[in-house]
C-alpha cells in the first residue's frame, strides 16, 4: 500500500517527494526532551505531531526504526556552551541527585506520552549511556582537524566547515560580529561550538577524558546517539524549530566533518505553542504543564485539539479552544458509538484498495485523508476529511434500515484505522474500549432504569434520572418506537 509521500524539508525549503536511503524502510531520530521538569504543552505538540507522522509511515507500508533520545546530561540554561547544566541546576536546588531528577522526570515525561497516545520509540538512548562513543567522536573530529583543545574544553572549530549554517541560513561572519564581548577566551572563534566541556569543581556529573573530567556537549550527544543506531546517513531528523539554531546546525557540521557522508536527508521541524496569543514563559505566569492540562480536560481531547493544527503551524493554546476541540470529538465519538452498537461491536479487516461506493462513498473518503496525510503530514486535512464524511454516516443511520450489521461494521472499522491506529484521536485498543464499553453499559443500565420508571408511571425518578444524566453530559433522546438513544456532549 505504498504511497508517494511529500514532505517540507528544512534543509531545502521546500517540499520533496521522500525517498528512504533503504527501500521500504525509514530511519527517524527526534530531539527527545532534557528530562529536569514536567513536561508542557510544547512537547506535547511535538512528540504528538512526530507520532502522527510514524504512525503514517507504518500505515502505508513502511518498517520504522523510530529512535528518540533522552538527555539527562550537557543541555546547559543558555542552550549553548555558557551556563549550569539544567539537571544539575534543578538537582542542587531540590538536593537531590541528577541522576535522581532524570529519573523522576524522565518517568514523568512517559506517563504524559502514554496518556497522549503517543507509542514509544523504538529506542530511546540516554546521553549518560554513550559516553564512550561521544569521546570517540570528539577525539575524531580533532584528528581529522576540525576541533581543538583548549584548558580543558574540545571546541568545533567552525571555519573549517564550509557549509556552517545551511540548515538554518545563518552567516558565520553574522555570527561572529553578533558575539558577546565576553565569550570564552579559550575559544579560537567566538562561534565554534563545545564538543566537550571541563567540569569545574563541585560538578557532580563529570566523566574521565583524555582531556581531563568532564562532560559531552549537548550537540554531540544527538550526533552520536542518531548515527550509532541509525547509521552516519540516515532519512529524517525531527525536533522542535527552536532547536534549528544552533542545535541541529552544530549536528550537521560535526556529523559531516567526521564522516565525510551527508548526515540527514530531511529535516522536519514543527512550530510552537503560544498561550492565549502569547509566548508561554514561566516568567509571564502561563506556563502549562500536560499535567495541569489533563486536570481539566482529556489527555486524547487535548491530542486532537494539537492534530488540528498543522505540525509546521504554531499552535495558540487556550481553554476555550480545547473545549472547543472536545465538542467536535464527542461527534466523532458519537458516530462511532452509534456504529458500534449496529455493528454489534465487530471490528474486521479493511481493504483500503477496494472500497465500496456504497451506502457510504468510502473510497472517496479514504482518498481525501490519504491525500491530505500525503500532503506534508496535513493531519487538519485528514481530520476535515473524516468529519465530511461523518454528515453521510449521520444521514444513513438516520434513515434506518439502509446500514446493516456488514456495513456498519466495515465503517466502524474504516474509521477506527483511520482516526483511532493512524491519528490516534479515538482509543481503539481492548483496554481503553472495555473501559468505555463499561461506561457504555452503565449508562443504558440507567437508561432502562428510566423506562421501568416510566412504565410504572413514577415520573419523578424517569425525570431524575435523565436531569442526573443531563448535568454528566448525557443527552437521551426518546425515539417514536419507544427506545432511547443517548449522545455524550459538553
Amino acid at each position: 500500500m505504498m504511497t508517494d509521500i511529500y514532505l517540507y524539508n528544512t534543509l531545502s525549503r521546500q517540499k520533496e517527494k521522500f525517498a528512504p536511503v533503504s527501500e521500504g524502510r525509514v530511519g527517524i531520530y527526534v530531539c527527545g526532551p532534557t528530562v529536569y521538569n514536567h513536561s508542557h504543552i510544547g512537547h506535547g505538540k511535538s512528540y504528538v505531531s512526530f507520532d502522527a507522522i510514524i504512525r503514517f509511515f507504518r500505515f502505508v507500508g513502511y518498517k520504522v526504526l523510530y529512535v528518540q533520545n533522552i538527555t539527562d546530561v550537557g543541555h546547559l540554561t543558555d542552550n549553548a556552551d555558557e551556563g549550569d547544566d539544567k539537571i544539575e541546576k534543578e538537582a542542587k536546588r531540590d538536593r537531590m541527585n541528577p541522576m535522581e531528577i532524570v529519573e523522576t522526570f524522565m518517568r514523568s515525561y512517559f506517563e504524559d506520552m502514554d496518556r497522549l497516545g503517543v507509542i514509544r520509540p523504538d529506542i530511546s538512548p540516554r546521553a549518560t549511556g554513550h559516553i564512550v562513543e561521544q569521546i570517540e567522536l570528539a577525539r575524531k573530529l580533532i584528528e581529522r582537524g576540525y576541533a581543538y583543545e583548549a584548558a580543558g574544553n574540545v571546541y568545533f572549530d567552525v571555519s573549517k566547515f564550509p557549509d556552517y549554517g545551511k540548515l538554518s541560513g545563518k552567516k558565520v561572519e553574522d555570527l561572529v560580529a553578533g558575539a558577546r564581548i565576553d565569550v570564552r577566551s579559550d575559544k579560537r572563534n567566538p562561534a565554534d561550538f563545545a564538543l566537550w566541556k571541563k567540569a569545574e569543581a563541585g560538578h557532580i556529573m563529570r566523566w574521565p577524558s583524555p582531556w581531563g573530567d568532564g562532560f559531552p556537549g549537548w550537540h554531540l550527544e544527538c550526533s552520536t546517539m542518531s548515527m550509532k543506531y541509525l547509521g552516519d546517513s540516515f532519512d529524517i531528523h525531527g525536533g522542535g524549530l527552536d532547536n534549528q539554531f544552533p542545535h541541529h546546525e552544530c549536528e550537521i557540521a560535526q556529523s559531516e566533518a567526521a564522516t565525510g557522508k551527508p548526515f540527514v536527508r530531511y529535516w522536519i521541524h514543527n512550530n510552537m505553542v503560544t498561550v492565549n496569543g502569547t509566548k508561554m514563559s514561566k516568567s509571564l505566569g502561563n506556563f502549562v504543564t500536560l499535567k495541569d492540562a489533563f486536570k481539566k480536560f482529556d489527555p486524547i481531547t487535548v491530542r486532537f485539539f494539537i492534530l488540528q493544527s498543522h505540525y509546521r503551524s504554531p499552535l495558540d493554546y487556550s481553554d476555550e479552544a480545547v473545549e472547543g476541540a472536545g465538542k467536535g470529538l464527542d461527534r466523532l465519538k458519537n458516530v462511532i458509538r452509534e456504529l458500534r452498537g449496529l455493528a454489534g461491536d465487530k471490528r474486521v479487516a479493511v481493504d483500503f484498495a477496494h472500497l465500496p461506493d456504497e451506502p457510504i462513498n468510502l473510497r472517496r473518503y479514504y482518498g481525501d485523508w490519504l491525500a491530505a496525510m500525503a500532503d506534508d503530514f496535513n493531519t487538519p486535512g485528514a481530520i476535515a476529511a473524516l468529519f465530511e464524511m461523518l454528515k453521510d454516516v449521520n444521514s444513513a443511520i438516520g434513515s434506518g434500515g439502509v446500514l446493516n450489521a456488514d456495513s456498519a461494521s466495515l465503517i466502524y472499522s474504516f474509521i477506527l484505522t483511520l482516526a483511532g491506529d493512524v491519528l490516534g484521536i479515538v482509543r481503539s485498543d481492548d483496554r481503553a474500549e472495555s473501559g468505555r464499553n463499561i461506561e457504555s453499559s452503565l449508562i443504558n443500565l440507567l437508561i432502562n432504569l428510566r423506562l421501568d420508571a416510566r412504565k410504572n408511571r413514577d415520573f419523578k425518578l424517569a425525570d431524575s434520572i435523565r436531569s442526573e444524566l443531563q448535568n454528566m453530559g448525557v443527552v437521551l433522546e426518546d425515539k417514536k418506537d419507544g427506545t432511547t438513544t443517548f449522545k455524550v456532549v459538553r
